[in-house]
């Protein structure tokens, strides 16, 4: 087996992401300072959520075979950048570029794939078919999304009915190894691997920053909450264990494809993420007392002119968005508002929990009419399993 191990040297700066460039593996997991090459025969791919999979086997020199896999990203962005399991047939020759795991030498971060006919595929790469077989690279969105809708509803009502996406969040340098996240329709304002401005610098921990209380969605945490923050570890993370973190993380995060279906007393919100179903009441003004508390809470919705207002309790306890913890104490309210000339909805959103929030835990987001169909898919977190050590058993 021929392996190549390339350093690159990296700013502090640089490992210095936003919480979300480095949500999956918290930045320790994978060296990004190293790239190893595997001349290697495919497997298996395994298109699935939190993170997809590539499985390839590698002929040692004297002749035995080891098993490893590369951890790719999640299923919902791959099929939105044009990844495929067509593109993948087992038992091609493949060249493996990827990030070496630190701690278990059979598992990988899938940089860029090479198959046998010379097509390549980079980490972050977006792809459409090219005139003569094989894939080539956009720089930008794959899909012009249809926009062509009715804006409202018989009922007079703004219609939001349809499959939503937030915007891809991706690298600069599409083999994912540094360079900042951006918005994937101003990738075409940057150079393959140039490090857009303020990138991987944390809101408030810059240099000059004002110093004083850590806070989360503009609001500082009460002491248990300090305590909770203090205590999570990454095992606690409930997308790792394929659970929905809350009703405001997953409904953009990881450019997930949503769901909204308008019906005559409810409207209905299916999340990309693991599929969390949310049933808005339009015809109740109060919320029963009997609530069995969820993840989803429930929900009582009423429209306000043009804006949907949505008031939402029964949690169960968990995390609003970890390290912050909510207890069944946790209220939402969130504002959704559709902007008919860019086709965008956007939803502001306040939570107050008083266990752990000393004020309003507030923000908001924006999707889009999306660029694929709704499919929560399956899920399987395998991030947490020692490959090499499983080949061994």
């Amino acid at each position: 087996m021929r392996r190549v191990i390339v350093c690159f040297v990296f700013t502090l700066a640089e490992f210095l992401q936003p919480p979300a460039a480095l949500a999956h593996h918290g930045g320790a997991e994978y060296d990004l300072g190293k790239t190893i090459e595997f001349k290697a025969k495919l497997t298996k791919v395994d298109l699935i959520n939190p993170h997809a999979w590539l499985y390839f086997d590698v002929t040692e020199n004297d002749g035995k075979v080891s098993h490893h896999r590369c951890e790719m990203r999640s299923v919902h962005v791959l099929r939105r950048s044009g990844w495929t399991k067509e593109l993948f047939p087992v038992g091609q020759q493949i060249t493996i570029e990827a990030s070496p795991n630190r701690t278990d030498p059979a598992s990988c971060y899938l940089q860029t794939i090479l198959t046998a006919d010379g097509t390549r595929m980079d980490r972050y790469g977006q792809y459409v078919k090219a005139p003569r077989g094989g894939v080539q690279e956009v720089r930008g969105p794959i899909v012009a999304p249809k926009t062509n809708r009715q804006l409202r509803r018989s009922t007079g009502e703004p219609n939001i009915s349809g499959d939503w996406a937030p915007v891809q969040q991706v690298m600069v340098n599409p083999r994912g190894t540094g360079g900042g996240l951006v918005s994937l329709n101003t990738l075409d304002q940057y150079k393959s691997g140039e490090r857009p401005a303020n990138a991987g610098v944390g809101k408030g921990k810059g240099k000059g920053a004002p110093q004083g209380p850590r806070l989360y969605g503009g609001t500082e945490l009460t002491e248990a909450g300090e305590k909770a923050a203090a205590d999570f570890k990454r095992e606690d993370t409930p997308r790792f264990k394929c659970q929905t973190t809350s009703i405001l993380f997953d409904w953009t995060f990881d450019g997930p494809v949503d769901r909204i279906a308008q019906n005559k007393d409810t409207i209905v919100l299916e999340y990309g993420q693991f599929g969390l179903k949310r049933t808005i009441n339009l015809n109740q003004k109060e919320h029963p007392s009997n609530i069995k508390p969820s993840r989803a809470g429930h929900s009582i919705g009423h429209w306000e002119g043009d804006t949907l207002v949505v008031d939402t309790v029964g949690f169960l306890p968990g995390f609003l968005n970890t390290p912050v913890r909510n207890s069944d104490k946790l209220r939402v309210v969130e504002r959704f508002s559709l902007d008919p000339g860019a086709m965008a909805l956007t939803r502001n959103y306040s939570a107050e929990d008083p266990v752990y929030l000393k004020g309003k835990y507030t923000g908001s987001d924006t999707v889009f009419v999306a660029d694929a169909p709704y499919s929560p898919g399956k899920c399987q977190e395998l991030n947490f399993i020692d490959y090499s050590k499983q080949q061994k058993q």
